[in-house]
């Protein structure tokens, strides 16, 4: 029987804060406690409506690709929902996860609200590393002189090809075989997914923009988070460092967020010349303010909970949205 392992994820996030508390001292952790001020956390929760509201709408657009009906209010309350849930719970995914099965509940076809969270986020994540990569090697930054162009353009172009090749295997192997075996029937639901869900005509424009509008605003929030930490490079200086932070982010090997983020922001910090201290100060601030901006999202926990009908009666995500 194996074993379940899961916990070695937050493990390295635990880590990753023991090394850098050995490095720069417990000090620069409690230091952020003290920029954080009104101002910014205010900011950082106007700019997660935007951001929250525009992941929704991405969500919304996939799901009703993949054939499963999905109001922009349940989304965004469910949104909420799920970003409270990740920066308390380990991993940081277990609020997309529970998302993605109350949707699928609610609809009638757990696998395919687990798929179209699953693509949604895939969709965000593929967007904001073509944007990562053409920041670090477009805008002015020590990033760049140590990653050229020539590699980072040629990277991009194999991993296209590769994920272009994939897809035509599978429209092949799928057309050809009869009785398919499971690897198979996986390529089929990939490109039947891809097809409906992500690269139909009237999503993926939705789609591209809604995830670069997220990126955006993530990234405001980082700039915002580092000036209240009293760093004070310039903006187009700072925007090629949060966008690696926030690749870093996406890793599943936070403890309620913490952990990549923190080790992320330390290296490009120090990279850029920046100092350490700074980029761990700047990203004590952002998941300080992500905290707050989740906030909402623990009101539509408590509200479902006291509107539930009954115990044995589970709430519906159209159920949780009206309360």
């Amino acid at each position: 029987m194996q074993r379940d392992r899961s916990w070695l994820r937050p493990l390295v996030g635990l880590v990753i804060l023991a090394v850098l508390v050995r490095h720069v001292g417990a000090g620069a952790f409690l230091e952020a406690l003290h920029h954080l001020d009104g101002w910014s956390v205010a900011a950082g929760a106007a700019i997660a409506v935007l951001t929250t509201v525009c992941g929704a709408w991405r969500w919304v657009l996939v799901a009703r690709g993949l054939g499963s009906e999905l109001t922009l209010r349940s989304a965004v309350a469910e949104s909420y929902r799920s970003q409270f849930l990740n920066v308390t719970l380990p991993g940081g995914v277990l609020g997309d996860v529970n998302r993605g099965v109350r949707h699928g509940r609610a609809g009638g076809d757990l696998g395919r609200g687990l798929r179209s969270v699953a693509w949604e986020r895939t969709a965000g994540q593929v967007v904001l590393l073509a944007i990562t990569v053409f920041a670090v090697v477009l805008l002015p930054s020590p990033l760049s002189s140590s990653w050229s162009a020539g590699p980072a353009l040629a990277t991009m172009l194999l991993v296209a090809a590769a994920l272009a090749g994939s897809v035509l295997a599978a429209i092949v192997l799928s057309r050809r075989l009869s009785a398919p075996a499971l690897p198979v029937r996986v390529s089929r639901a990939v490109v039947a997914d891809l097809r409906s869900g992500l690269m139909g005509r009237h999503t993926w424009p939705g789609v591209f923009g809604s995830s670069t509008a997220v990126v955006a605003g993530h990234t405001a929030t980082f700039v915002v988070a580092a000036r209240a930490a009293g760093v004070t490079a310039p903006v187009a200086q700072l925007l090629p460092l949060a966008l690696v932070v926030l690749v870093a982010m996406g890793l599943p090997l936070n403890v309620a967020g913490w952990g990549p983020r923190e080790g992320a922001a330390a290296w490009v910090f120090g990279a850029a010349g920046l100092g350490v201290a700074g980029g761990v100060g700047t990203a004590v601030v952002y998941g300080l303010m992500a905290f707050v901006s989740s906030l909402p999202g623990a009101a539509v926990i408590a509200l479902a909970r006291r509107n539930r009908p009954r115990a044995d009666r589970p709430v519906s995500v159209e159920g949780a949205a009206r309360g």
